[in-house]
């Protein structure tokens, strides 16, 4: 008998996310002569859901029916928390308490956080959420990964992490040689599995190749709530001082303050615009110890202040 998945389209999903999600199965159809997998979809209002592109998809059900399946994946994309209602959340939870295995995809998991269906389990989200969602979900061990498939809740990132879940399933259901034979007809080479991280690394990215730098940025990404002096982070990765200046200088053409504070301010303008956490929690988790003095730099660097700056990007 079929495995029948349910996609419920969360209003401005991610078309990427989708093609990704729908076309292994299709392909697994196609390449193993047999109806392996069938998969309906399902909305808010049960006619159409609009993707982030545009483009606007028809759907079998609205969220207030959704059918008896197998698997019922969220997959929500840009702006995802103007579009979680109660009816929405409800849905979630009467499909749980029915047994029905739940996964998200790419923005996905924030909609099962905020349904409390993720509390004390790991998840993937799209790295872009990274920063708001521990925040705003601290009882989510949120992790780094393309996707999580051995917890209650199947959750991955987004884009193209999203076939290498539902080639992973393929596998789990039907065999290595399936999945593979689906991924050549994908053209898809670089198959990863769950523990891939998302982004690609900072050597990769950037063409470095000093491991001391790369140790020292990433314990400043480690460390944003409470930053490290320059010192002590020389002093951890066994180099001077004034070793780290230079490097930072060679590579970065900046030095550790400026580049370390950069990053800060980043991550602050992630949650300013992600969350409704006020200034001042906002400065405390990336460091600064006032909501004046991160008001100051912030404008100094940015061109706006804090509050003003939900308003432009928000």
């Amino acid at each position: 008998m079929p495995q029948h998945t349910c996609f419920l389209l969360v209003e401005d999903f991610t078309h990427i996310a989708f093609g990704c999600a729908i076309d292994p199965l299709r392909i697994a159809n196609l390449v193993s002569g047999k109806d392996l997998y069938t998969w309906s979809l399902a909305s808010m209002d049960g006619t159409r859901a609009t993707c982030s592109n545009g483009s606007v998809t028809l759907v079998d059900h609205a969220v207030s029916n959704l059918p008896d399946c197998d698997q019922l994946f969220v997959l929500s994309g840009i702006n995802m928390r103007d579009h979680i209602t109660p009816a929405l959340l409800n849905a979630l939870r009467r499909a749980k308490r029915h047994g029905m295995q739940i996964g998200a995809l790419c923005s996905g998991a924030w909609v099962l956080a905020e349904g409390g269906l993720l509390d004390g389990m790991q998840a993937a989200i799209h790295w872009d959420y990274h920063d708001s969602f521990m925040e705003e979900f601290p009882g989510v061990n949120l992790v780094r990964n393309v996707f999580v498939a051995d917890e209650k809740h199947m959750t991955a990132s987004g884009g193209t992490a999203t076939a290498d879940l539902m080639l992973h399933l393929i596998e789990r259901d039907h065999g290595a040689d399936l999945a593979i034979a689906v991924a050549d007809q994908m053209v898809y080479n670089a198959v990863r599995e769950s523990t891939a991280e998302q982004k690609v690394s900072l050597q990769s990215r950037s063409g470095m190749r000093n491991p001391h730098l790369v140790k020292a940025i990433t314990r400043m990404q480690e460390t944003i709530e409470a930053p490290l002096s320059g010192g002590e982070i020389a002093e951890e990765i066994g180099i001077s001082t004034r070793q780290l200046e230079r490097l930072f200088g060679r590579y970065l053409n900046t030095s550790p303050k400026k580049y370390f504070m950069d990053l800060r301010l980043e991550r602050a303008r992630h949650l300013l615009v992600q969350t409704d956490n006020a200034v001042i929690d906002v400065a405390l988790a990336c460091g600064f110890e006032s909501a004046g003095h991160f008001s100051r730099v912030y404008r100094a660097t940015f061109g706006v202040t804090p509050t003003n700056q939900r308003r432009t990007l928000g």
